[in-house]
């Protein structure tokens, strides 16, 4: 059969190696060689097959990345909490220790599930410090038994308030106002002190500094102020209400 006739009749003879006829209209390749547009069509659909099934297996489901971001969150918080438990508070931490403390603590903030804390109600109630690398609040030159056996901070973001607060011995406390810098950062400026939980003296106009929330969730929150501490706290109560 001619070239041409076979062009006009859309009917392609019998390959001498497949032993097939093949028919339908003939369109030329990108490789120089006709091939009939059933072909190219039954290709196209083959090839949008495998597009879409490639597509469903290269991404995960949204709630399997989910869990594992979860996960991976708990598993840093738990090697966080791990390693700062024998260290009381930080009073023992040597340099190595804080500098793996440190480290610890940035890939928690690397995880951070609350990207503007100062919106959130989640930074608001009382919190318990368990590790710190600020050596006014750590008071570790004195005996043991001067030193406050627990650390509270509380903060009210809806009334502008902080308050630190310790425990026996002493009771000593502090209040003071926060103006939000940003949605993760405020300026502190401290008003009134009281000792022994009672006795309430003006702070001076330099007790002030600036603190950033580089991690909160329901149960921890991570803290670094302007002089370089790191500051790592529990939720104790997050009812609590600082007095007016």
């Amino acid at each position: 059969m001619a070239l041409t006739s076979c062009l006009k009749t859309g009917v392609v003879p019998m390959s001498p190696t497949t032993g097939l006829y093949l028919s339908g209209s003939l369109m030329k390749s990108d490789s120089g060689f006709s091939v009939p547009i059933k072909l190219q069509s039954v290709r196209k659909s083959s090839d949008r097959e495998r597009l879409r099934i490639k597509a469903v297996f290269s991404f995960p489901p949204a709630f399997l990345t989910r869990n594992g971001r979860a996960e991976k969150q708990k598993q840093l918080k738990q090697d966080l909490l791990e390693a700062i438990a024998p260290l009381e508070r930080g009073a023992t931490a040597s340099p190595d220790d804080q500098l793996r403390i440190d480290q610890l603590a940035r890939k928690v903030e690397a995880v951070n599930p609350t990207k503007e804390p100062l919106k959130s109600d989640l930074i608001n109630g009382k919190w318990e410090l368990i590790y710190t690398t600020s050596a006014s609040i750590l008071q570790a030159k004195k005996p043991r038994f001067l030193r406050s056996i627990t650390n509270y901070q509380s903060i009210n973001v809806d009334t502008l308030k902080v308050q630190n607060m310790e425990t026996w011995p002493f009771f000593n406390s502090v209040t003071g106002d926060i103006r939000p810098l940003n949605s993760r950062k405020v300026a502190v400026q401290l008003k009134v002190f009281r000792i022994l939980g009672l006795i309430p003296v003006n702070a001076p106009e330099t007790a002030r500094g600036e603190l950033e929330i580089t991690y909160v969730d329901e149960e921890l929150r991570l803290s670094r102020g302007d002089k370089g501490n790191l500051f790592i706290l529990k939720m104790f109560d997050p009812t609590y209400r600082i007095p007016l």
